[in-house]
């Protein structure tokens, strides 16, 4: 099968990884791009060698897929034309401006019956790939995603910004439906809030609670996932993935070497064995826009679906409601 037509939508910070990144998809044959301001365009034209479209709609005629990476305000417009020409389409998170717009992109991809996926990128992270089958009913979850100030993303609330990475790897993982929500946060230096809290609580009894922070001392992306004879621990900036498992010890065959907890008379002594999984080295941005070139080529969902962005929107508007309040 001959390569698919990719054109970028949005040439700024992330749109220039992600130009250099689609042309590490050998299913993918990149055409160019679009970027509204004039100067940084020709600046990344030239830099890139990569041809500068002058419309948004020269460059979706001219494509198979397009890759939106733009601010999120612009999202819901950029994919709309995009879908309205029945294209496919990868868009960055957060999906939409509100859930509203990512419902009505969902009945424009029934409609036109095209793939799209969502950059939820840590679920590429290959920290967390590492460990992907290990959960087993995690009923306690806690995350820190905590970053040292930078202006650029200061006009989203943090829970868009950066605590949205880690609603989704939560909705992903915990099969149970949400149930409750509660949160607080501050706004420190910006007019939204720059540090949030959140405790969501699921049918099954789990509890998550997620930190996050865009005026930290230092960057943090960890997660940690407790369940029944298990603790699982996710670095996603270090890459890093670590298991914490406990099992029955059987007292006619115990190995003189093993960390036995015992826990009282008449109980089972458990035996802990820690585990450091081995974590492949990858770019997780190419490893998603390698995903998205399948799905279109095999006719299959994508590994993110367009319902998962809208599910993991509407949980941070929900987190960011309970703060106004």
């Amino acid at each position: 099968m001959s390569k698919l037509n990719i054109g970028l939508l949005g040439a700024g910070h992330l749109g220039k990884i992600h130009l250099k990144c689609i042309r590490q998809v050998e299913d993918f044959n990149l055409i160019g791009f679009f970027d509204p301001n004039e100067e940084n365009g020709k600046k990344v034209e030239a830099e890139l060698e990569v041809k500068r479209f002058s419309s948004i709609k020269e460059l979706i005629n001219a494509s198979d897929a397009i890759d939106i990476v733009t601010p999120t305000m612009n999202h819901f417009e950029c994919a709309e034309m995009a879908l309205k020409a029945g294209k496919h389409v990868f868009i960055e998170k957060p999906v939409a401006s509100s859930p509203e717009e990512a419902e009505r992109l969902l009945e424009l991809e029934r409609e036109f019956g095209v793939k799209v996926q969502v950059g939820h990128v840590e679920r590429f992270n290959p920290a967390f790939v590492a460990v992907q089958n290990k959960f087993d009913s995690p009923m306690f979850i806690e995350t820190h995603r905590l970053a040292q100030f930078n202006p650029r993303g200061t006009d989203v609330p943090v829970v868009l910004d950066l605590m949205i990475h880690d609603l989704d790897i939560i909705l992903s993982t915990v099969k149970s439906k949400l149930v409750n929500v509660s949160a607080s946060g501050v706004n420190v230096v910006s007019d939204t809030p720059d540090i949030a809290n959140a405790r969501l609580e699921f049918e099954n009894g789990c509890v998550a609670n997620l930190t996050a922070s865009r005026i930290s001392m230092k960057n943090m992306r960890k997660s940690r996932f407790f369940q029944k004879n298990a603790y699982i621990s996710v670095d996603f900036l270090t890459k890093e993935s670590e298991i914490v498992s406990m099992s029955d010890v059987d007292e006619n065959d115990v190995d003189p070497l093993a960390m036995i907890l015992e826990l009282g008379e008449g109980k089972i002594s458990k035996e802990i064995h820690f585990e450091k999984p081995i974590v492949e080295e990858s770019n997780a941005i190419v490893e998603e826009l390698i995903s998205f070139a399948k799905s279109i080529i095999n006719d299959t969902q994508t590994a993110v679906t367009l319902n998962d962005g809208y599910q993991a929107l509407m949980v941070a508007h929900q987190i960011v409601e309970k703060i106004k309040s």
